[in-house]
């Protein structure tokens, strides 16, 4: 499988900008191969400014960004992207939007097929995996399914905070971590510990670093 995914909790890390804190994993994702990267703004409502941000900080990187809502045919530039980066903001709205622009399957097929790398930053990770069922954002528009993209056969929720002891809230990637997945090889990097949530099983934390490739079989 020629998958390659950097799927990352959050854009912003309390203190730094805006992915200054996985800026170096970003560059060692992408490498040197790749020049452009197609930005997908869709999860946020001001798409123009969003792409601006992306494009100022991969300047800095050594990329160039296009932003997708720029193109006049969406589908035709994922199809000629060298790679695709999947912002945050609303889950529902990016997937929603990503749908009219019959852009689901696109992608797929894209960075399941042809090995084009993926980054996603938390809605953009959210709609990377199964479903968006696990999104903490509130449900502002209703896309046509909760089914995603479906580059991973397991759920992810982004900016996973650690639940009340009074709680029954649960989640997974802590704000600082990200999985970078290459083929059937997945490890957990960044700086914060992960929590994995599976059906009749006890939860277990992940230190940064950890192999993870066993999720990439269910």
């Amino acid at each position: 499988m020629k998958r390659r995914l950097l799927l990352v909790s959050n854009s912003k890390l309390h203190g730094s900008g805006y992915l200054d804190h996985c800026a170096r994993d970003v560059t060692r994702f992408f490498g040197r191969d790749v020049r452009r990267v197609l930005f997908v703004p869709y999860a946020l409502h001001d798409r123009d400014a969003y792409t601006q941000t992306a494009r100022d900080k991969f300047r800095t990187l050594g990329y160039e960004v296009d932003g997708i809502h720029e193109a006049p045919d969406p589908a035709h530039a994922v199809r000629t992207a060298e790679a695709i980066f999947i912002g945050g903001g609303n889950t529902f709205r990016l997937l929603k939007t990503l749908y009219d622009n019959q852009l689901v399957s696109e992608i797929r097929k894209r960075v399941m097929e042809d090995g084009v790398p993926y980054m996603g930053s938390s809605a953009g990770t959210n709609v990377a995996t199964v479903s968006i069922s696990t999104t903490n954002d509130m449900p502002i528009v209703r896309p046509p399914s909760f089914s995603a993209i479906g580059l991973v056969p397991f759920n992810i929720n982004p900016h996973y905070l650690d639940p009340d002891p009074h709680s029954r809230h649960m989640g997974g990637l802590r704000e600082g971590s990200m999985l970078l997945v290459e083929g059937d090889t997945a490890t957990l990097l960044g700086t914060t510990r992960a929590r994995l949530f599976t059906r009749g099983h006890p939860t277990v934390e992940y230190e940064p670093g950890s192999d993870l490739s066993f999720l990439l079989t269910g």
